[in-house]
């Protein structure tokens, strides 16, 4: 008997799977590939078969396979399906395997299509696309094929295929029975299984312009179903077909219809004048849908590729040595030899830093913030239950024209699973979750929103302060507890959107004024401003140097283009760098938690005594300093905390917090004015007549800029770190570094910026004044050796400064 062309490729099939071999990676063997992943398919109770499709493409004898697959995939499928399951029963021979459904998932296809690309020419064909899941359904039963007991003369008809909907047969198979309409259906003897429709949308890089993003439901089946979730950006392998549409057939194209003037001769029984509906003017109702059926799926985009994070929480739990040994199976030797060369290099955090944005010039302090955004904390969990978010929230504020969208769009590039938006243009629906109703079968669904879309990765906001203070108010929930609770239309849930939320909002004044603090120059509300870990403020001051830097990086950006940008890392050094390092988990040692409430306590005793800070420092910014400490260990993936993190941690923090404080700075000249603080004398206290104190007050205040001023004090606490260690090395009685000889090192680092001798004395009346407000109010620096000759006094830094 001459075999079907179904029968030959069914053989021809099951030929390959039997006899393909390949060379393990680490044995260097060969070995029958796909006997291992039948005995595995048995271990794991899986009834879906993984094939590479470049094992049959570069495979010698199985061209004409590979061709039958792409041409025909959808006519020979049950042909493939039914080798996999001789295949199964030659492998075990176990009679079970000759019941069961098998179903075939094939992966590493050549080429990959647009949404938009999927037309009636790729009907049938195997081909692939990548999307963006915004919608999913729940799971449901799908009948395959239906054994059916006719109702008259009760003969069982097997094998009865299901096309779409539900099918019956067409007549009773017994001559003397003329059934054609009775049938009864045994459950227990059809077949099953589990059905999911997702609706898929085409990334935003593959929508022409001026155009609107194109969307295509996607069937998942048996164990596929749940591998997509709303935001995964995934590879969908099957083939597309077409099914009727259920919403056109019930409502055709006689629905639509032109209304006359004249609405009264309805009243008076009178026929309606005009065009009645679309078929009247020669138009055929579409009643069919382009439907992708995906034998496979293949999510790229957990972030960084890792697990999930909900995971993360029981892996905090882990001990050092299964951390190790995971990491070890996420990461192959070539891998990991590369992230250890990355890690052995000097100044790593900077150069990390600096490879964030290369093009864009300078804001190393933004970019060290970015990178520890990626970084992440930990994820923990109390024994009550209670989640503490690990994710950090940073928010850029500045002046037009300071690249702040640059950083977004780049964040946002460098993320796998990531979502751009703007505040202007969301809701509160759009950034959160919305209810919407199936038009086909009239069920409550819920849309995904931004931060659900980027669950497990990060949502750019940009435009933030032009949010209206409801939609705001709408992410609160989100930001800190990382969920979206939702109560509308009888749906009642509690979804999950842990993700870190990069913002950038500019002042309400158009450029930041320095003479108010931050909540005066931004439209947030103190709620939304305490749940952000960051705030980096950019003020685009005029600075010859600066200026001149950037527009030297600039014009080489346009001149050299991708020759002018040298980071340390590439973007791929850093996407696998960042993965490595998020698997760490690290704990605070004893040191650092007790430093942690040190810090702690300084950042709230400074919040007091200040009178116009940009916000009140919370318990909300004693878990940020944990969490930046956190991913300061990531960053060096260390598995401990060690106090230098917290001091970098707390060093950042401090910047976000009080560089904000009130602008401009006024600096009272003034000897005499506010006592010194010494280590020999303690406080002493000299009181002034008040007339003769304003009277010297005059003429002696000097406005500077609050980071000008802040330049100096960095500049000057940089020397006394030095000359502290460089006092510990040698043997020396001086106790402290004289007050003139850090003038005179300051003045002498700004002789090229000194054209005349008066400028020499406004830089030494200038450094005077900030020497003296380090001394008198920041309590940055202390007199260690008094004289009454001030040039004489030496000076120490104050034991709680960070070195």
């Amino acid at each position: 008997m001459q075999e079907t062309r179904e029968q030959q490729v069914q053989n021809r099939f099951l030929h390959f799977l039997q006899e393909f071999r390949t060379i393990n990676p680490q044995t260097g063997q060969s070995f029958y590939y796909y006997h291992e992943e039948a005995r595995i398919m048995r271990d794991n109770d899986r009834t879906t078969l993984n094939l590479d499709f470049t094992h049959i493409t570069q495979t010698e004898g199985y061209q004409d396979l590979s061709i039958i697959m792409q041409t025909d995939f959808y006519q020979f499928e049950p042909s493939f399906r039914r080798a996999i399951q001789e295949f199964m029963f030659i492998q075990h021979q176990d009679v079970e395997d000759q019941q069961k459904l098998y179903f075939l998932a094939v992966f590493n296809l050549a080429a990959t299509e647009k949404i938009r690309d999927l037309k009636a020419n790729k009907i049938g064909k195997l081909s692939s696309f990548i999307g963006t899941v915004t919608r999913t359904y729940e799971v449901r039963p799908e009948l395959l094929s239906a054994q059916f007991t006719c109702q008259m003369c009760d003969r069982i008809i097997d094998n009865v295929e299901q096309q779409f909907k539900f099918t019956e047969p067409k007549k009773c198979p017994n001559i003397k029975c003329d059934n054609k309409s009775k049938w009864t259906i045994n459950l227990n003897k059809s077949q099953f299984t589990d059905f999911q429709k997702v609706r898929v949308q085409e990334d935003s890089k593959d929508i022409p312009a001026g155009s609107m993003p194109r969307s295509i439901d996607v069937i998942l089946h048996n164990e596929k179903c749940d591998a997509a979730k709303p935001g995964d950006k995934c590879t969908f392998n099957g083939y597309l077909t077409v099914i009727p549409d259920v919403f056109s057939l019930s409502k055709p194209g006689l629905k639509s219809s032109m209304s006359t003037q004249n609405q009264g001769n309805n009243q008076r029984g009178q026929t309606q004048d005009g065009i009645t509906g679309l078929k009247q003017l020669g138009v055929k109702d579409l009643c069919y849908k382009f439907v992708f059926i995906a034998c496979s799926v293949e999510t790229n985009n957990n972030r960084f590729n890792l697990q999930k994070q909900a995971i993360d929480d029981k892996e905090y739990t882990e001990s050092l040595s299964d951390q190790d040994a995971k990491r070890g199976q996420q990461f192959d030797d070539f891998e990991k030899q590369e992230i250890l060369e990355m890690k052995k290099q000097p100044d790593l955090f900077k150069n990390l830093a600096n490879s964030i944005a290369p093009a864009v010039q300078g804001y190393e302090d933004i970019k060290k913030g970015i990178l520890l955004m990626l970084m992440g904390g930990v994820y923990k969990t109390t024994k009550e239950g209670v989640h503490i978010r690990g994710d950090i929230n940073l928010c850029i504020v500045g002046d037009p024209s300071t690249a702040k969208s640059q950083f977004l769009k780049f964040t946002c590039n460098l993320l796998p699973r990531s979502v751009y938006t703007s505040g202007k243009a969301s809701s509160a629906a759009g950034l959160t979750a919305s209810v919407h109703r199936d038009i086909e079968n009239g069920e409550f669904c819920i849309e995904a929103g931004a931060l659900m879309l980027a669950d497990n990765g990060i949502c750019c906001i940009d435009e933030f302060d032009k949010m209206d203070s409801k939609d705001q108010v709408a992410i609160h929930e989100a930001m800190e507890q990382q969920t979206i609770s939702i109560a509308k239309a009888g749906i009642q849930a509690t979804l999950n959107a842990r993700t870190s939320i990069l913002a950038a909002a500019n002042p309400i004044f158009g450029r930041y004024d320095r003479s108010k603090t931050l909540k005066f120059n931004v439209n947030m509300t103190q709620p939304i401003m305490s749940r952000f870990d960051l705030f980096f403020i950019i003020t685009d001051a005029c600075r010859p140097f600066v200026d001149e830097q950037i527009a030297t990086h600039i014009v080489r950006l346009h001149s050299q283009q991708e020759g002018a940008l040298e980071p340390r890392f590439s973007q791929d050094q850093l996407r696998k760098y960042i993965r490595y390092a998020r698997t760490f988990k690290p704990i605070l040692t004893y040191e650092s938690a007790q430093y942690v409430k040190e810090a702690y306590i300084r950042l709230r005793e400074n919040d007091q005594t200040s009178q116009r800070t940009s916000y009140r420092i919370t318990v909300r910014q004693l878990e940020s300093l944990i969490r930046l400490s956190e991913a300061l260990a990531r960053v060096q993936c260390d598995d401990f905390i060690k106090v230098s993190y917290v001091q970098e941690a707390e060093k950042l923090l401090g910047q976000s917090i009080l560089q904000v404080d009130e602008t401009p700075k006024f600096i009272d000249d003034l000897e005499e004015q506010q006592p010194i603080q010494t280590r020999a004398m303690g406080i002493i206290e000299e009181e002034l007549h008040q007339k003769e104190r304003e009277r010297r007050r005059q003429g002696q205040k000097i406005q500077l800029a609050q980071d000008e001023y802040l330049d100096i004090v960095r500049a000057l606490t940089s020397f006394m770190i030095q000359k502290e260690r460089d006092m510990q090395e040698e043997i020396t009685e001086a106790k402290g570094v004289k007050w003139e000889d850090l003038a005179e090192w300051y003045i002498t680092n700004k002789l090229d910026q000194i054209e005349h001798e008066e400028q020499v004395h406004q830089y030494e009346r200038l450094v005077g004044a900030v020497i003296r407000q380090m001394i008198n109010k920041e309590r940055i620096l202390v007199v260690v050796q008094d004289n009454e000759d001030c040039n004489l006094r030496e000076l120490a830094l104050h034991p709680n400064v960070p070195r």
